[in-house]
């Protein structure tokens, strides 16, 4: 049975994992979650890549997955790059819905939600560029969402209300009253999507990556026959957080926790 290691800096994540279990049901996962490192939104790109390769290095030689799946875009956008110059196991990495945003825009006007290190890389140029360069590219950098997922998740009550400023983020700038398809491009935001519609003063399309990438996973393992494994969720450092996401995490297949 093929085994992927799906790693992001907190449980935005799992918004992957979930497309990747409903495609490929057999899949045995472990999930790892830098809470120590938590949020790398706000950190610099020096810190993230470190971070990330060194975790990467030292999980990939104890655990020997058949593929790394680098769950968020902030890490991906820095680090995929150097972790795959540095690791000898294939990784997929989650960058920006620009392209299927720009596809699916009438208004030719779109919008870019992630983390502010996200938002502010090079690589969000290029996709843009490349793929969106008829389109007016909209961004607003968000620590506040990724905080208030992670409560979502902990079964702290999240509201319409409390995610709304970060939606006005984009709608109040020039030219955001005719943006018609926001771009998730945080794997925590997701988990939020019930309240960022309900938020919404309009109908708008929320795009992620979730879907391709599970897609892509498929594709490089090949199928996975059999009935679904429970899985592990690994976290860099012990809290009282962790101990109040061990519900959610059941509902992910996820079923043993512990600390690396």
């Amino acid at each position: 049975m093929p085994t992927v290691l799906v790693l992001d800096s907190g449980i935005g994540g799992l918004s992957v994992l979930d497309d990747m279990l409903a495609l490929i049901p057999g899949l045995a996962v472990t999930y790892v979650a830098d809470n120590a490192g938590f949020p790398y939104g706000t950190k610099t790109e020096m810190e993230v890549a470190t971070r990330v390769c060194a975790l990467l290095g030292r999980l990939s030689e104890r655990l020997r997955p058949d593929l790394i799946v680098i769950a968020c875009n902030t890490a991906s956008t820095i680090a995929l790059g150097h972790a795959r110059a540095v690791l000898d196991v294939g990784i997929v990495g989650t960058v920006p819905a620009i392209k299927p945003a720009a596809e699916r825009s009438r208004s030719r006007v779109i919008g870019v939600l992630g983390t502010q290190a996200t938002v502010r890389q090079p690589y969000v140029d290029r996709l843009s560029a490349e793929f969106a360069a008829d389109c007016t590219v909209l961004r607003h950098g968000s620590s506040r969402l990724v905080e208030l997922a992670e409560a979502h998740l902990r079964g702290e009550p999240v509201s319409a209300a409390d995610v709304a400023p970060e939606l006005a983020g984009l709608l109040d700038q020039p030219g955001g009253d005719a943006m018609d398809t926001v771009v998730l491009a945080c794997t925590h935001f997701p988990l939020l999507l019930d309240q960022l519609v309900a938020a919404s003063p309009r109908r708008l399309a929320f795009v992620d990556g979730g879907a391709g990438i599970a897609r892509r996973v498929r594709h490089l393992l090949g199928p996975c026959d059999g009935a679904a494994l429970p899985g592990t969720a690994l976290f860099t450092r012990a809290s009282a957080q962790v101990d109040a996401l061990a519900p959610a995490l059941q509902r992910y297949g996820l079923t043993t926790i512990a600390i690396v």
